[in-house]
């Protein structure tokens, strides 16, 4: 019956779009996996070399805050390198692997705006300000400028228990607050961001620190705490 070939149809289509995004999805762990690094770069990605960005002093502080991941700087960011990175950062596998693959999959597209999506899911750091998202707490202007008003705003709002410190309870408060009605990606985004800092930024006591949020902003805490991980593994060894 009709009824039966448009539910065939339905069934068939779904299947198809489903394998799609699992091997959309997949792709980024793929990639990870043979490190493409170590061949010629890929005729997807030619831009390169128009992508190099300035000297430090000259980027913004949302630029210097994800330059960290730029393990070759040249001014692209692969999967494999936001994995290396989150590796020298003390992350597992899974926790790096999960990270990367999050963070590029929602972010290399619009950080390469009018081209069509890359197979090797880079993000282009000068169009870095491209990615700022909604529902967040709007420390960084539409430029990528820091914007200390805002970031004061953060502690005085939910630091409830200790105005130098965010539980990772005031976090979610946080979080709740600043979502904007059926943004969604923007509340994954948001969370995302704001759960791989406290991952990465809590100290001993399990709180994150006025400064250590304040050093994220501008990607010093990522190189500190990649010197204090190298520091306790040399000890190790």
């Amino acid at each position: 019956s009709l009824q039966v070939q448009t539910n065939i149809i339905e069934i068939s289509l779904l299947s198809l779009f489903s394998s799609f995004f699992l091997i959309y999805v997949s792709l980024p762990f793929f990639l990870i996996l043979i490190n493409p690094q170590r061949q010629k770069r890929n005729q997807f990605d030619s831009m390169a070399s128009s992508s190099g960005i300035g000297n430090n002093d000259e980027l913004t502080p949302l630029q210097k805050h994800v330059m960290f991941f730029d393990i070759n700087k040249d001014g692209i960011i692969y999967p494999w390198e936001t994995y290396q990175g989150f590796r020298k950062l003390g992350r597992n596998v899974f926790r790096s692997l999960l990270a990367a693959v999050l963070i590029h999959i929602v972010t290399s597209g619009k950080t390469r705006p009018g081209k069509l999506p890359s197979p090797l899911f880079p993000i282009v750091i000068k169009n870095i300000k491209f990615a700022k998202h909604g529902s967040d707490s709007d420390a960084y202007d539409s430029e990528g400028r820091f914007v200390p008003e805002k970031f004061e705003e953060i502690f005085k709002k939910y630091a409830h228990k200790n105005s130098e410190s965010l539980t990772s309870e005031e976090v979610n408060e946080l979080l709740k607050k600043n979502r904007e009605p059926k943004d969604y990606f923007g509340w994954l985004n948001a969370m995302t961001d704001w759960r791989l800092l406290f991952d990465v930024g809590e100290n001993k006591d399990g709180i994150l620190t006025k400064e250590a949020v304040r050093d994220v902003y501008d990607g010093t805490l990522f190189e500190q705490k990649a010197r204090e991980v190298a520091a306790e593994k040399s000890k190790v060894n």
